[in-house]
């Protein structure tokens, strides 16, 4: 039987091999405790294993001289209680060392407390929730329940330590809060706690966390993601975090592909951990968001963290809360996720203590002798049982893997530093301010009461060792600030926690957060930061439009209108190019424009150029013509002098065009214009002047010698003058009130800003161009009216088609020439300009020159005289 207890024993506490070793374990009377005028109660998280039950006594236990009460191990040997205490995780015997560290650092501090030693007794929290209440009501009583015994003490409990989570210091308060006992929560900031008519006697010793979804949610719009998946505890706590992040990530444009409360029974239902499974798996979103504590991360991988964390990035609220959960997870479940630790200062010496402490420094510390055993096969020695045989040398707390301790002083273990140094702090100011308190019992030990602290402990206000303020009332505690932490993965399971950033509410907006993007290690597969949005990403020269009927988060891509861009990926409004710059075909940049004209060196500049020119060089060839027949029939009918100022009319016409090809300059603008109204004047008051003349001959024929005198006076001749003049006075008005000028249109030919003439007055200018049209259309209906007069060399015909071709072509021009831009316009202008003007001079003077070139024989009065009668002559 014995043989089978002793296995039994060994499989429950692995290591414990020899009973002697079970001896010597039971024998370390003070294995939570250290002695001191006044106590701190710690109350952890430790966690318990239960042994199986036995009537039977194995082996006995020799009690040492003045020990009155009876140790765990008789009383697990009468069947009375079987418990034995099992170090599940480093981050919780990471707090019994701290709290161990700023007891000794203040007991050696000649300054502090100067008379006064501090000491502590830890509690447990296992599995049974009657445990704590059980301890606290030991110590407020004036016992103490310690690992291994039950013994009266002297010393005095002035403070209880309770944490990490609020759910323990709310459990607490119910009998601490009875005489308004302190007690100080050492875990992260709990809003639940701040409620001071339900918690009089609790102070939270973290900073204030309010900033924490600030910072997560910059986090996400740093990296882009706007699609995530939240999952929160389901607790009070959880509920205000949930509140923030929803509001925070409303600010930023961050929606929430879905948001999964975790309750405590959840850990339990294989059902709901299903259905929750399959519900997070159908969102496609690559980050999460948890928020909570190391049960709720516990209660996460076992539902769906084996499941969903390949291609993730997990965000994590605590680094403590992930290195206790990573204990039982040891391959790739969570590879690399970004955690939000408190940032705090470093503890000088702190972890030369860990790296010292050993069981022959410490002989009656229960959990360093059960670590020396468990992990460096260690032995008691056989004579006596602060002795240890088979031992590595100078082995420390350093070797071990950081899975089961990890060096760095995480969250809660600073808030416990800071816990007792506050602690000191007030009782050395009470004891100041009271120093006719008088010892009593053997003149050793203080005596009073721990509520009297809280007036020194809520005023409490400094700065500790390492330079961080430490502030208890809670309106003016400072908000916290987070170092933004990757954990690396490192072969066989290893982890090292690696700072990559740092967010702080009191940088300004815009640099509260800080990157070294670099340095993180992002989770397979990814080889470059992840996205994760609700659609693609939408490239440069896109813009995101919403989806209807889905999420804000969820979008399509547009392609951004002419002349605009966007620079960016995913930007919501394309932005546009200015005046001066024209985006490209991509719709991602803008380049600048390059000056444009109608230039001679451009094919159709060219080609107009050429055509006036040969348009000028035919209608110097009739004038050549006209001035050698000068004297024959064709050339006197119809005024001669008129013809010829109507051939320099029309000549002047065609050059006058170039004025429009060229760089402008406003020498040009101001004479485009004008000189094109003027000539064009002259050249229609001379086609008036023409069909006049030959209304006035056909009358002198008909109706003798009154018509006779208004012709032989050359009255048409006058027309000329006094129509060019009104036109110049049109002109003069218009120069000297709003004149052409040199304008820029950067709108109408993409990528060029067109060079061209700003005709100054619109209304100038219709005058202008409406003068002549009716001028225009005055000529056109005298020579319409004419056509049909019989007379030798009538030019009435030829005078009426040409005008109506004049008219056709102006009359086509002004709307389109008003629905065309830029170059097009100027190009418009010159082909209506040289094809009016070729109208004019194809029309009156190439039948002209056909009979004066081709057909001399009817260019004589004998000729035409001999082919009119013999036309007239019908056969009888």
């Amino acid at each position: 039987m014995e043989q089978s207890m002793r296995k039994e024993t060994e499989g429950q506490s692995g290591h414990l091999s020899s009973l002697s070793e079970k001896e010597c374990l039971a024998k370390k009377k003070y294995t939570t405790h250290t002695s001191g005028d006044v106590l701190i109660a710690g109350i952890f998280p430790f966690t318990y294993t239960e042994l199986e039950h036995t009537q039977d006594n194995y082996f006995q236990v020799s009690h040492q001289s003045g020990y009155q009460c009876p140790s765990v191990s008789e009383l697990i040997l009468n069947g009375e209680m079987q418990l034995l205490f099992q170090i599940h995780s480093g981050s919780e015997f990471h707090l019994v060392l701290a709290l161990a560290f700023a007891i000794e650092e203040i007991n050696k501090n000649p300054h502090l407390l100067p008379n006064t030693t501090l000491g502590f007794s830890t509690y447990s929290i296992g599995q049974r929730d009657v445990m704590p209440f059980r301890n606290l009501m030991f110590s407020i009583s004036g016992k103490d329940f310690i690992i291994n015994y039950i013994c009266k003490r002297d010393s005095q409990t002035i403070v209880a330590l309770t944490g990490p989570a609020g759910t323990v210091s709310s459990q607490c308060a119910t009998l601490l809060d009875l005489y308004r006992f302190p007690q100080l929560n050492f875990g992260r900031f709990d809003p639940v706690l701040s409620d001071h008519r339900l918690f009089p006697s609790i102070y939270k010793m973290a900073p204030k966390d309010t900033s924490l979804a600030s910072a997560m949610v910059s986090l996400m719009a740093h990296f882009g993601w706007n699609w995530v998946g939240l999952v929160i505890s389901e607790d009070e706590t959880g509920m205000a975090m949930l509140s923030q992040l929803r509001e925070e990530m409303n600010k930023h444009r961050v929606c929430a592909a879905f948001e999964h409360m975790v309750s405590t029974a959840f850990f339990n239902n294989a059902v709901e951990n299903l259905s929750s499974h399959r519900k997070i798996a159908k969102w496609m979103t690559n980050v999460f968001v948890i928020y909570g504590d190391n049960d709720l991360l516990l209660i996460v991988l076992n539902a769906v963290g084996r499941y969903l964390t390949v291609g993730k990035v997990w965000v994590i609220n605590s680094l403590s809360t992930l290195i206790l959960t990573m204990r039982s997870y040891l391959s790739t479940v969570i590879h690399a996720p970004l955690i939000f630790s408190q940032h705090h200062g470093e503890i000088s010496g702190f972890n030369n203590f860990i790296k010292t402490a050993n069981p022959s420094k410490y002989p009656e510390d229960y959990y360093l002798a059960l670590v020396w055993i468990r992990s460096f096969n260690c032995t008691f020695s056989e004579s006596s049982c602060v002795t240890w045989k088979n031992c590595p040398a100078n082995a420390s707390l350093e070797w071990l893997p950081r899975y089961l301790f990890d060096m760095v002083v995480l969250e809660e273990s600073y808030n416990i530093y800071n816990a007792v140094y506050a602690v000191a702090q007030a009782l050395h100011e009470m004891l100041a301010a009271h120093a006719e308190t008088q010892a009593v019992g053997n003149g050793t030990h203080l005596v009073f009461s721990p509520s009297q602290l809280h007036p020194f402990l809520k005023n409490i206000h400094f700065n500790n060792p390492a330079g961080d303020q430490v502030i208890l009332d809670e309106p003016k505690k400072l908000e916290a600030e987070y170092d933004i932490v990757n954990l690396w993965n490192f072969p066989e399971g290893l982890r090292q926690a690696v700072k990559v950033g740092k967010f702080s509410a009191y940088e300004p907006p815009g640099h509260q957060l800080s990157l070294s993007e670099d340095m993180i290690e992002w989770p397979e597969p990814f080889t470059e930061t992840p996205t994760s949005g609700c659609g693609w990403h939408c490239r440069p020269g896109f813009r995101k439009a919403l989806r209807e009927g889905q999420a804000p988060c969820c979008f399509h891509c547009l392609t951004c209108p002419q002349n605009e861009i966007s620079n960016r990926t995913d930007m919501e409004q394309c932005v546009r190019c200015p005046d001066h710059q024209y985006a490209n075909e991509q719709r991602s940049i803008c380049l600048p424009k390059s000056e444009s004209f109608l230039d001679y060196k451009d094919p159709l500049g060219m080609a107009l150029v050429c055509l006036a020119l040969f348009l000028s060089a035919i209608t110097m060839a009739i004038i050549g013509i006209f001035v050698k027949h000068n004297n024959t029939p064709i050339v006197k009918a119809n005024n001669r002098a008129v013809s010829y100022i109507l051939l320099i009319s029309l000549n002047y016409c065609f050059l006058c065009s170039l004025l429009f090809i060229g760089h402008p300059n406003t020498a040009t603008c101001i004479l485009q214009q004008t000189t094109f109204g003027v000539v064009f004047t002259v050249a229609v008051s001379s086609v008036l002047a023409k069909t006049i003349t030959v209304v006035l001959a056909f009358s002198v024929t008909s109706s003798g010698h009154r018509m006779r005198q208004w012709l032989v006076s050359g009255m048409p001749n006058f027309l000329i003058p006094i129509c060019t003049l009104i036109q110049l006075v049109l002109c003069g008005i218009w120069l000297g009130t709003s004149p052409p000028f040199i304008d820029t249109d950067a709108l109408s030919e993409h990528g060029h800003i067109i060079i061209l003439c700003n005709k100054g007055s619109a209304t100038a200018f219709y005058c202008v161009l409406g003068y002549l049209g009716s001028l225009a259309l005055a000529s056109f209906t005298v020579a319409f009216l004419a056509r049909n007069l019989p007379d030798t060399f009538n030019e009435a015909k030829f005078l009426t088609f040409s005008m109506l071709v004049f008219c056709s072509v102006w009359v086509t021009f002004l709307p389109v020439y008003h629905s065309t831009q830029g170059k097009t316009m100027m190009i418009l202008e010159v082909f209506s300009i040289l094809a009016s003007s070729a109208g004019l001079l194809g029309c009156i003077f190439v039948p002209k020159c056909y009979i004066i070139l081709l057909r001399p024989d009817r260019n004589s009065l004998h000729g035409i005289r001999g082919e009119t009668h013999s036309g007239r002559k019908k056969p009888s």
